[in-house]
């Protein structure tokens, strides 16, 4: 089985289940755009419990139910793809924060990957 070392970027993009845009999930449409961009791959992480600017803590629990959890969005690619990214999200994110980190990737797979 081939296994690839290289370097590359990660990308975290943290928002609320209740955000959208163009009355569509947000996290639906940012995902979509990095396919579009032919971005290596994309998942989205819904959280339990988390607070941001605002405060207010969101959970999960049943007696407070709360329609707005944390999501997360984490991409990873290379920097020239993470860059291409970058203005799509100035437009649609209106509430949020997004991380960048450098890492090192070991991939494993049964055939060479693309790129990465």
């Amino acid at each position: 089985m081939p296994k690839i070392t290289s370097k590359a970027k990660r990308l975290r993009i943290y928002i609320g289940e209740e955000d959208h845009w163009k009355k569509r999930p947000l996290y639906q449409v940012i995902v979509e755009k990095a396919k579009s961009l032919d971005m290596a791959g994309a998942s989205v992480f819904r959280g339990l419990m988390g607070y941001g600017a605002n405060s207010r803590i969101h959970t999960a629990k049943l007696v407070e139910l709360s329609s707005d959890l944390p999501i997360l969005i984490e991409i990873i690619d290379s920097e020239e793809y993470v860059a291409r990214l970058l203005p799509f999200l100035d437009e649609v994110v209106q509430e949020g924060m997004v991380t960048i980190d450098d890492i090192e990737v070991v991939k494993y797979g049964k055939k060479e990957p693309i790129r990465i």
